[in-house]
C-alpha cells in the first residue's frame, strides 16, 4: 500500500495520505493561480479517509467558488503561511492536495493516466497544455455533477490570451 508524506514549508504541520491520488487535477482558474502564487495548481485528489495530519494543525481560511458557489476551504500552515490542504463543500468525500507540500512528489504519479487540465481558457499565455491528456475549459463537472466532455490534444500547444 501506497503512502504519501508531506507538509509546510517550517514542518509544524505534517500530513500523510494511505494510497496513491485517485486523480491529479492541475487547474488553471484565476482562483487556483492567485491561490499558489503560479499559473496553476498541481492538486492530487484523495478520498478524504486516506488523509490525515499527523502533527500540528493548520489554519483554514473559506471563500466561496465564483463557479459552483459552493465552499472552498484551504487549510494552511498558522506559522509559515504554506498551503497543505484543500477541501470542499461540492465535494465532501475528497480532499484536494498541493503537489509541492509532498516530500517526494514525483512519487505521485503526476506524470500518469490520472491527470487533467482544468479551466484551460484561464490558462496564461504561453503555459503549454499537454497533448494526451483531457482539457477542460471549465470544470470537469458541471453543476448538476455530470461530466462536461473533454478535448484532446494530438500536439501540445502554448495557451492564448483570450
Amino acid at each position: 500500500m501506497a503512502r504519501h508524506e508531506g507538509g509546510c514549508l517550517c514542518g509544524a504541520v505534517r500530513f500523510a495520505v494511505s494510497k496513491d491520488p485517485t486523480r491529479v487535477t492541475v487547474c488553471h482558474c484565476h482562483f487556483c493561480q492567485r491561490n499558489t502564487g503560479t499559473a496553476y495548481l498541481v492538486e492530487p485528489v484523495f478520498a478524504k479517509s486516506e488523509f490525515e495530519f499527523t502533527s500540528g494543525r493548520p489554519k483554514t481560511w473559506d471563500v466561496v467558488s465564483a463557479g459552483s458557489g459552493k465552499r472552498v476551504t484551504i487549510h494552511f500552515c498558522g506559522t509559515c503561511g504554506a498551503r497543505v490542504l484543500l477541501t470542499f463543500e461540492r465535494f465532501p468525500d475528497h480532499v484536494g492536495t498541493f503537489a509541492g507540500s509532498f516530500d517526494e512528489p514525483n512519487k505521485l504519479g503526476l506524470g500518469s493516466d490520472i491527470v487533467r487540465h482544468l479551466f484551460t481558457d484561464a490558462a496564461q499565455a504561453g503555459t503549454v497544455l499537454p497533448a494526451g491528456v483531457p482539457l477542460f475549459h471549465e470544470h470537469a463537472f458541471r453543476p448538476d455533477g455530470t461530466l462536461n466532455e473533454p478535448a484532446v490534444l494530438r500536439e501540445p500547444r502554448a495557451a492564448q490570451v483570450n
